[in-house]
């Protein structure tokens, strides 16, 4: 179990406002027509957001709420055919991998709320993080909603990307796996051979996505290139081009302001966390880590013109992380040797020591981003060399987190930066090949408003768990999110092919489970 560092949460999803609707259709009383498109075979491409992937894994009743299979629900009573998904045999989620030596777990089971503590939800794993579902198991398709989470761009044009063989390499993907024609195919081949009337695609999140949440690490992720992110998505729209089938095609929400980036925040520190115990200090004081740690380093730091990087902790408000922020000069020497002239025989035997880990090292800012993976890692026991106290070794609070724990604002700025650029090569593949076009970005900016956006008295926003439309990993929706998407999906395509697909109630749906 591990428990959010986030504001306290009240135990309801349904915060009712007014009767006002932000969606310009009714579900009631709609004539509904095809238009100019033709919906007897759709077939949706995209990643774990098309498949249904929510609280951390994919898992049955997730893919059921899938935003492919409500729209498909509304095209069926305007010519729509049969819309088949590679659905998972339980709700617990995770994937196995049989190996000549046995079966080892290559993906968690879904999170779960398990109770409150001080208003504070504490999460777990269902099913004891036990998976059952073997990804070698390759079920009989084909399959409408082709969906494949922690697809990127390039993955959909990969052949082999279905194959067993490669999932440990990371050169296939165990959940495209289970439903690949062959081990030789690719998700586009497999599109093709279907012959669809008419597609979604959404696709292009986890080439930022995947690098922010690995704390914009670059040993850990890559964040795709613009340049590169435009040559695999023409070449991909130009091979859907190739079918005849009329789309929508969708950009790509700003992956910086979801709950799982805006959740935790950057100064959870304070008097009373670190006085009961509850992160690892090795036992020590807020006075203690003041004397020995942030009070001689905000001294060598403001002589060297600094002070701004490392203040001392205090009593009576919130404390920033630590943090280690490789855009910093590099001021270890600086800091060894002056450790050296302090006179000071605890500093000085701790001098080399003290340069080479803090020389970038700073406390966070309210423009850096904490995942909601790090919040378990708050205070835990980095491994230190021999002689050094163990009162250092808490991550985030006397050991500076690394890396791979914490999105800088430098960094955050850097993903925005790319996404943008990504979307305006999305917008434009749509607009020259005249496929219908959502925008999820606006939809994101919208839930993310001080309004949010309300369905029938029920208000939805980005919060996270109170909110109604992010489920528990922070990143992938709830059944109403869903449903939200879903809505903005058949909007744009009543608006591109003159047809007139009724709305959705995200209220149908389901939300964040409660105990």
């Amino acid at each position: 179990m591990k428990k959010l560092y986030i504001s306290t949460v009240a135990a309801t999803l349904l915060l009712a406002a007014s009767c006002k609707t932000d969606f310009e259709n009714s579900t009631e009383d709609v004539v509904v027509t095809s238009g100019e498109a033709n919906f007897s075979k759709y077939v949706s491409l995209g990643n774990s957001l098309t498949a249904g992937y929510r609280d951390g894994a994919l898992y049955a009743d997730g893919q059921n709420e899938s935003y492919p299979s409500m729209i498909a629900k509304q095209m069926q009573s305007a010519g729509g055919g049969e819309f088949k998904q590679p659905l998972m045999p339980d709700n617990n989620g995770g994937l196995l991998l049989t190996l000549p030596t046995g079966n080892i777990q290559i993906a968690d089971t879904k999170r779960v709320i398990t109770g409150f503590s001080g208003g504070t939800p504490t999460i777990a794993f269902a099913n004891d993080n036990k998976a059952a579902t073997i990804s070698n198991t390759v079920l009989t398709g084909p399959f409408n909603n082709m969906g494949v989470p922690g697809a990127k761009v390039s993955h959909l044009l990969a052949h082999g990307y279905g194959n067993v063989q490669g999932i440990l390499a990371k050169t296939a993907n165990p959940y495209f796996v289970r439903f690949a024609s062959s081990p030789t195919t690719s998700v586009i081949q497999d599109f093709l051979a279907q012959k669809p009337t008419f597609f979604s695609l959404w696709i292009g999140n986890n080439d930022a996505l995947l690098y922010a949440l690995a704390g914009a690490d670059d040993t850990v992720e890559k964040l795709t290139p613009a340049d590169q992110f435009g040559t695999y998505y023409n070449l991909l729209v130009s091979q859907i081009k190739t079918s005849g089938a009329k789309g929508v095609i969708a950009n790509i929400p700003n992956v910086t302001t979801i709950p799982s980036l805006t959740t935790v925040p950057y100064n959870p520190l304070t008097a009373k966390l670190l006085g009961k115990g509850d992160v690892n200090v090795g036992n020590a004081t807020i006075d203690q880590l003041n004397s020995s740690l942030y009070g001689p380093l905000n001294q060598i730091l403001t002589a060297l013109g600094a002070g701004d990087r490392i203040k001392p902790l205090s009593k009576t408000t919130t404390n920033p992380l630590l943090i280690f922020d490789e855009s910093l000069p590099n001021l270890g020497n600086a800091i060894t040797t002056a450790a050296l002239a302090s006179g000071n025989p605890q500093l000085m035997a701790l001098a080399p020591y003290l340069g080479a880990t803090y020389g970038r090292a700073r406390q966070a800012k309210s423009t850096d981003l904490i995942p909601l993976t790090t919040s378990a890692s708050i205070g835990t026991a980095a491994t230190l060399p021999p002689g050094i106290p163990a009162s250092l070794s808490a991550r985030g609070v006397a050991y500076p987190f690394e890396d791979k724990y914490i999105v800088t604002s430098t960094e955050a700025t850097a993903i925005d930066t790319a996404i943008n650029s990504y979307n305006v090569i999305i917008k434009k593949a749509a607009d020259d090949n005249g496929y219908a076009f959502v925008d999820a970005n606006a939809k994101m900016v919208e839930l993310n408003s001080a309004s949010g956006i309300q369905w029938d008295g029920v208000r939805y926003s980005a919060k996270f768990v109170t909110g109604g439309a992010f489920s528990l990993d922070g990143v992938h929706l709830t059944g109403r999110g869903y449903a939200i998407i879903a809505n903005e999906f058949l909007k744009a395509i009543n608006t591109k092919y003159k047809s007139n697909l009724p709305m959705i109630s995200p209220n149908s749906y389901s939300g964040v489970t409660f105990p």
